[in-house]
């Protein structure tokens, strides 16, 4: 087994909500939920990436590790390649695991799931992608699809990430999860790339290693995760959780 190191990238600046992983859910901060099931994946060592000392110092309490970043990133990619060299400077992981801190129900198998196309040298990042089942998600822009062809059994070779309601005809469309295992090399080129067209039309970072010529694979997974943008969201979370809460406790 080669090393795996999974980095969450987590800063305070929400535009629409505030403080975004420091907001309590069921009890505890939203980015130790995230922590806490990344590091049940049981892929390895588990870090968060912030600007923030706050949350630094809620991460070291609950027995977290974190390394600080600069305040400028403009994306998460940009955020755990700079934690990379702080986190692992003996350069002994292969696979660098991107979590992002606002999925608080994400699945630890999900997690463990992501890192299974890398199996296949042919791949430089991969990820995972759950079928749609609700219809009106199908036409959502905010639900982005993975288009990709069948190479295997629950997975995917990405040949598009799209906003619109992608492919055309029938059959099941495919919602893809923003999560991501890097091969080290991969991560090192895509952060040197510059932000591609299609890229910068659909507003979707994966883009450029697509427009790069880089392989994406993607395993299909049940579940899609709950992502905490909105106070919406943030109830559904609270609520979710709370109930996962009052289930573990003895009766």
């Amino acid at each position: 087994m080669v090393d795996v190191l999974i980095l969450i990238p987590a800063r305070m600046a929400s535009t629409r909500l505030p403080g975004k992983p420091l907001l309590d859910i069921a009890g505890e901060p939203m980015i130790l939920h995230v922590m806490r099931r990344a590091q049940a994946a049981r892929l390895g060592e588990v870090v968060v990436a912030t600007e923030s000392e706050v949350i630094a110092a809620c991460v070291e309490k609950a027995g977290g590790h974190a390394v600080m970043t600069r305040a400028d990133h403009t994306s998460g990619s940009d955020r755990i390649f700079e934690a990379l060299a702080v986190a692992d400077a003996q350069r002994k992981s292969a696979i660098i695991v991107n979590v992002q801190a606002d999925l608080p129900t994400i699945a630890s198998s999900d997690i463990a799931a992501a890192i299974a196309p890398l199996a296949d040298p042919a791949v430089d990042i991969a990820t995972v992608a759950a079928e749609i089942t609700r219809p009106e998600e199908r036409t959502d822009p905010n639900v982005v699809k993975l288009v990709g062809t069948p190479v295997g059994e629950r997975r995917l070779r990405a040949l598009y990430f799209t906003r619109a309601a992608a492919p055309a005809g029938e059959g099941p469309l495919y919602h893809h999860i923003g999560l991501y295992a890097f091969r080290r090399p991969a991560l090192e080129r895509f952060v040197a790339l510059p932000p591609a067209p299609l890229e910068q039309r659909e507003k979707l970072e994966q883009l450029r290693a697509l427009e790069a010529g880089m392989r994406i694979d993607a395993t299909i997974v049940d579940s899609v995760p709950l992502g905490v943008d909105t106070p919406a969201d943030l109830e559904r979370a609270r609520e979710i959780l709370g109930r996962e809460k009052k289930n573990r406790s003895p009766h």
